[in-house]
């Protein structure tokens, strides 16, 4: 005969089993902590970074540096390892997509919450400075239960499905069976083609070239930009601020300049390297007018993308003898900002006149509908 059970004893132990099952899935989520949220890895596995969105922020709340490699996407393929050897540090990454200013500083922020900094390697891409001096977390539909520390939106996190099921293994896998490099976190350059013939099939020309607008176009956002950066330099004195404006192709100069930007765009670097250079903590490098790199397009994905070898480069630059004798001079002071700066200038000229001839020639660009 069957043991009669009562709805409510049924109830009852339907409902211990769910919270088993609920107290499971959460502290598997809580032990492997694939975007980090709570702890650096556990358990010798390693720090498997590729969704940057996801776990920048809990990396740099939970993780051991003293170094920070803050930029947009062209920052991501470069090796933490280079910067700690070259420096003596030990870095991380703090890596928003679009490079705007407001978003690399909130990252900056989160790292300064329990962290001293000793170095802050920052990549300021030109169209940065135009940008609105707002985050764009929320608004672009970032998961903000991981950025905020309110711990009941955490149910968005420890108990979701594809953490637990794609997150969690991949993490794993990666650790235990691949060939995952710590180092090089958050990096692309391995499922891309850097080559000419993809760059130009990136790049879609103007067909007609668009006045140059004023310089003070951007005026407004301009200032608050700088307000953010100059107010990060102030308020750590201790740490050593090192930024540079990263070398773009020239496709990206024939762009700006088709498009009327290009003298917005300079007088901007102009203004906010005149900002930074006041501080005794900054150092500043400008290689956008390396001619050799950026007029060679197998070092590009893009207009803009280029090589993990660029990378290194840049680096290289930042360490060697930087005087006025040394004909790869990329460092800029305050003392010749602006003459470094209408190099830039001149190079964009060159760029959209005589270096984009030989693709007009062959046939080889794309135009705008």
């Amino acid at each position: 005969m069957k043991e009669f059970v009562s709805p409510g004893s049924f109830i009852k132990r339907t409902g211990i089993i769910v919270l088993i099952v609920l107290v499971i899935i959460g502290s598997t989520v809580f032990l492997f902590d694939p975007f980090f949220h709570y702890h650096k890895p556990w358990f010798g596995l390693k720090a498997v970074l590729n969704d940057k969105e996801y776990q920048c922020v809990g990396t740099l709340r939970n993780f051991d540096y003293d170094a920070l490699l803050v930029g947009s996407s062209v920052m991501e393929n470069n090796d933490n390892s280079w910067y700690d050897e070259a420096f003596g540090v030990t870095s991380i990454k703090a890596i928003r997509s679009y490079g705007a200013t407001a978003d690399l500083c909130y990252l900056m922020d989160v790292a300064y919450e329990n962290h001293d900094i000793k170095r802050v390697f920052y990549n300021i891409d030109p169209s940065s400075l135009s940008a609105s001096a707002e985050t764009t977390y929320k608004s672009t539909g970032c998961p903000m239960y991981l950025y905020d520390k309110n711990p009941f939106n955490d149910v968005y996190y420890l108990f979701n499905k594809d953490v637990l099921f794609s997150k969690i293994p991949y993490m794993v896998a990666s650790s235990l069976i691949g060939d995952y490099e710590e180092g090089k976190s958050y990096n692309w350059a391995q499922w891309k083609t850097f080559s000419t013939a993809q760059t130009l099939s990136t790049y879609y020309r103007k067909k007609e070239v668009i006045p140059m607008m004023e310089e003070t176009a951007y005026q407004d956002e301009l200032e608050d930009n700088i307000a953010l950066l100059t107010a990060q330099v102030e308020a750590h004195p201790e740490t050593e601020f090192i930024f540079f404006y990263p070398v773009y192709s020239m496709l990206w100069w024939d762009g700006i300049v088709r498009s009327g930007e290009r003298d917005a765009y300079i007088y901007n670097e102009i203004r906010m390297s005149k900002a930074l250079l006041q501080y005794d903590n900054v150092r500043l490098f400008c290689f956008q007018a390396d001619e050799e790199i950026a007029t060679n397009l197998d070092n590009y994905m893009d207009s803009i993308h280029f090589s993990p070898e660029i990378n290194r480069f840049m680096l290289n630059q930042m360490v060697v003898d930087n005087s006025e004798d040394n004909v790869d001079n990329y460092e800029i002071t305050v003392d010749n900002y602006v003459e470094m700066l209408e190099k830039v200038k001149d190079f964009s000229d060159k760029a959209a006149s005589e270096y984009i001839r030989q693709y007009e020639a062959q046939n080889m660009l794309l135009y705008e509908e």
